[in-house]
């Protein structure tokens, strides 16, 4: 399985990632927002990451789709988004992503959520997509709202986060398959611009 961006690759993982994975994953700035992620993050922790991920892709059943973010231009794995909790009776899932802090606010997730919720719509036929995101986490707030997410509700005191031990409310975000349909032409134009600004 594999989704081509103009920037992106989306793919399965490899063992041999688990040193992207290390360094995306060695700073606070990341994982503090990530829930089960430790700290300090060592080679042993992105080889468990890895084969987890791996399972999931060979499951009979498949509920889960763990896309590794390679950058075409870097031959890199800059960050993880998932599919998870997908079931074929209600069509719904749940997606979830983190991006190497060298890489931030180059529209990269962006990119690759775009690329994720069209294999979810097009191909598995979800007719809703969901994601949380801690309260705190203001970029990622900011880009799910972009996206077309909907605010639903807010988990109070939700999530001990592994690395740092805090606790975090979650917003809830919900994106019907209607509204994606009706906003994707638009949102694939604002990328495509903000693509040609950072390439120049």
């Amino acid at each position: 399985m594999r989704l081509e961006t103009k920037r992106l690759i989306l793919r399965k993982p490899r063992l041999s990632d688990w040193k992207d994975i290390v360094e995306g994953c060695k700073d606070m700035e990341v994982t503090r927002y990530l829930a089960i992620v430790p700290y300090p993050y060592k080679k042993k922790d992105a080889v468990w990451f890895i084969k987890d991920c791996l399972r999931k892709w060979i499951k009979k059943e498949q509920t889960a789709y763990p896309f590794f973010i390679e950058l075409k231009s870097e031959q890199k794995v800059i960050g993880v988004i998932e599919i998870f909790g997908y079931t074929r009776q209600h069509k719904v899932c749940e997606t979830g992503s983190w991006i190497n802090k060298r890489y931030w606010k180059k529209g990269y997730i962006t990119e690759a959520k775009i690329a994720v919720n069209e294999f979810a719509f097009n191909k598995l036929r979800v007719r809703k997509m969901e994601t949380g995101v801690y309260e705190k986490n203001k970029a990622s707030n900011a880009t799910q709202k972009a996206i077309g997410y909907k605010y639903e509700g807010t988990r109070v005191k939700h999530h001990i986060t592994r690395s740092t031990g805090k606790i975090h409310d979650e917003h809830i975000y919900g994106l019907l398959r209607e509204d994606w349909k009706r906003n994707f032409p638009k949102l694939k134009k604002k990328l495509n611009e903000k693509i040609k600004k950072l390439t120049k």
